[in-house]
C-alpha cells in the first residue's frame, strides 16, 4: 500500500510543479544577486543572503530561508489536502476501501507519502541551490586562493565544508519534520471534506493564524506550542557551538502535532461513512 501511494504521488503533475516552483525561487534570487552583486546588508533580507555573494556554498541555507515562510507551506498544504479528499472527489476512495486494506493502514500510507514529498522538497531545494550557488558565486575566496575554504558560521567561527554539509543535512531533517507536522494537519482536514481545495485552505488558515499569534504578548503562554513558532530554529544549527535547546524543543512540538493530528484523522476516518 505504501508503494502504491508513493507511486501515485510521483505521478501527479501538481507534485512536480510544486518542486519546480520551489527550486525556481532560489534560482531566480541567485541569478539576480550574481548579475547585480547587490546583496542585502547584514540583518536585512533573508538569512545568509548577505554572505552568499562571497561564498556559494552557503546558498542552500539562504534558499531554505527563502522558501520556508510561504512557498514550502503552500506546497505541503496542496499535497496533504489532496491525500484523502482528492480520492473522495475523484470517486475512488470507496474502491480503495473495498480492497482488503484497513483504514488505518491507508492513512498511514498517505502520511508516509506526504513525508516523502516534504523530504524530497527540502532535498531538491538544498541540492539545486547548492549547485546554483557554486556556479553563481564560487566556493569562496579561500578556496580560490588554495586555502581550506572555511565558511563563516553565524557565530563568526569558520566551519569546514564537511561541517557545513553535516549541519545542512540536519537542517533538511529538521525542516522535513516541521513540514510533516503541517502535512499531518492537512491529512486531518482532508478527512473532513471531499474538497482538496478546502482542506488546503484549512492548513493555510492554521499557518496564518499561528504566524499572527506568534508575536503577540497576549499569546506568550501558547507561543512555544504554535506550529510555526519553531520553523526558524534550524538557524541555530549554523552557530558554533550549535544551540541544541530550541532545536530539540521544536522537534518535540512537531512530533506532537504529527501524533495528535494523525490520531484525529484516524478517529474521524474510521467512523466516516464513505459514499464516494
Amino acid at each position: 500500500m505504501i508503494g502504491v501511494e508513493l507511486r501515485l504521488m510521483l505521478r501527479k503533475r501538481r507534485v512536480w510543479l510544486c518542486w519546480i516552483l520551489l527550486c525556481a525561487l532560489p534560482t531566480l534570487v541567485a541569478i539576480l544577486l550574481a548579475t547585480t552583486r547587490l546583496a542585502p546588508p547584514p540583518g536585512r533580507g533573508g538569512a545568509f543572503l548577505s554572505a552568499v555573494v562571497s561564498n556559494g556554498q552557503i546558498f542552500p541555507a539562504a534558499a531554505i530561508a527563502l522558501v520556508i515562510p510561504v512557498f514550502l507551506p503552500i506546497t505541503v498544504a496542496i499535497v496533504a489536502g489532496d491525500t484523502v479528499a482528492g480520492d473522495a472527489a475523484a470517486g475512488t476512495l470507496r474502491y480503495l476501501l473495498v480492497r482488503p486494506v484497513g483504514r488505518l493502514r491507508l492513512l498511514t500510507a498517505k502520511l508516509i507519502s506526504v513525508a516523502a514529498f516534504v523530504l524530497l522538497s527540502v532535498l531538491f531545494v538544498t541540492v539545486v541551490s547548492y549547485v546554483v550557488g557554486v556556479i553563481a558565486f564560487g566556493f569562496g575566496p579561500d578556496t580560490a586562493a588554495g586555502g581550506a575554504g572555511g565558511i563563516p558560521s553565524l557565530s563568526g567561527v569558520e566551519l569546514s565544508p564537511l561541517d557545513v554539509a553535516l549541519r545542512t543535512a540536519a537542517t533538511v531533517g529538521y525542516l522535513a519534520l516541521c513540514m510533516l507536522a503541517l502535512g499531518a494537519v492537512g491529512l486531518f482536514f482532508s478527512t473532513l471534506t471531499d474538497s482538496p481545495l478546502a482542506a488546503a485552505l484549512g492548513v493555510l488558515a492554521v499557518v496564518v493564524a499561528s504566524a499572527a499569534l506568534t508575536p503577540l504578548d497576549a499569546a506568550s503562554a501558547v507561543e512555544p506550542y504554535l506550529p510555526t513558532a519553531h520553523w526558524l530554529d534550524w538557524i541555530d544549527l549554523f552557530r558554533d557551538p550549535i544551540l541544541w535547546a530550541r532545536v530539540r524543543e521544536g522537534s518535540l512540538v512537531q512530533l506532537g502535532y504529527v501524533a495528535v493530528f494523525f490520531g484525529a484523522a484516524w478517529a474521524n476516518f474510521t467512523t466516516k461513512d464513505i459514499t464516494t
